[in-house]
Order: structure tokens, then C-alpha cells, then sequence
């Protein structure tokens, strides 16, 4: 009979922490990175500086989706039949609150700049990045790499 509870509860630890790696998993993906391999560089002289606020890189959502499933995942290590259900319930509602106002703390804007960038073939280049006290207009700079990974740096 004890061993009988015993596998019961190794069976449900187990599926709490696959459901935990799945929840990791996951917020692995959704996570930017940098790309591997080569990156373009050009050469330029800074335009123009202009400070903006930039938003925060955080994903919307994810802090809820993350705490709920993490809180399903402790309530189902919790009671057996009915409770059981009733506390994976309550962890994820309880989860996804926790979750959501833990990433609302990230969501503030950061100040950065807008450098504007002569390139040496004569093509103007806008790239909008954190601010780099480096930078000042005139100077000769590197822009390293491409779209949304671009920036501005000194040289």
C-alpha cells in the first residue's frame, strides 16, 4: 500500500517537472538571441543624435503564461481527485497574477538614441539603440551588423 502512494507521488513529481522543463523550454524560445555567424560591418561619420525612449524588450504575456503553467505544475503535487484538480486550478490562475505583475516591473521604457550615420558609400543609416555616451556627432563609427541587431559603435 505505501509503495502504491509512493509511485503516485514519483508519477506526479515527475509531471510536475516535465511541465516545469516544458515552461523553460518555451521561455528559451521566445527569447531573442544573438545570431551566430557573420555580421555586416560599415564604416560612417554620426549625423545626428537624438535621444527617445525605447520600449522594454520584454514580451508581453509571458510572465503570466510562465507563472501559470508553473503554478499548474505545483498544484498538481498537491491532493489527489477533486482537490487535486481544484489546486492545479488555483495555481495557475494564482501563477499567471504572480507572473504578470513580476514582468510589469521590466516593462518600464529606458532612454536611448536615434544615431543617424553617413556610411562611407554616402547612404544615410538610422539606427535607434541604448544610449552610448561614446557617441558624439562627427565621429567616425563602426555599424555592426544589420535590421533590428544594428549598432552604432565607435571606432
Amino acid at each position: 500500500m505505501n509503495e502504491d502512494i509512493l509511485v503516485i507521488k514519483i508519477k506526479r513529481f515527475s509531471s510536475a517537472l516535465t511541465a516545469v522543463g516544458l515552461v523553460l523550454l518555451l521561455a528559451a524560445c521566445t527569447t531573442p538571441g544573438t545570431p551566430m555567424g557573420e555580421t555586416e560591418v560599415r564604416r560612417g561619420v554620426v549625423e545626428e543624435i537624438r535621444q527617445v525612449q525605447l520600449e522594454s524588450n520584454h514580451h508581453p504575456g509571458v510572465g503570466a503564461v510562465v507563472g501559470g503553467a508553473t503554478g499548474v505544475g505545483v498544484g498538481s503535487l498537491i491532493g489527489s481527485g477533486t482537490g487535486r484538480d481544484v489546486a492545479m486550478v488555483l495555481g495557475a490562475i494564482g501563477g499567471a497574477l504572480a507572473g504578470n505583475e513580476v514582468q510589469k516591473k521590466y516593462e518600464t521604457p529606458v532612454q536611448g538614441q536615434q544615431v543617424t550615420v553617413r556610411t562611407s558609400s554616402g547612404v544615410l543609416v538610422s539606427i535607434t539603440q541604448p544610449t552610448n555616451a561614446a557617441l558624439r556627432k562627427g565621429q567616425n563609427v563602426y555599424i555592426d551588423g544589420y535590421g533590428e541587431g544594428a549598432r552604432v559603435v565607435p571606432q
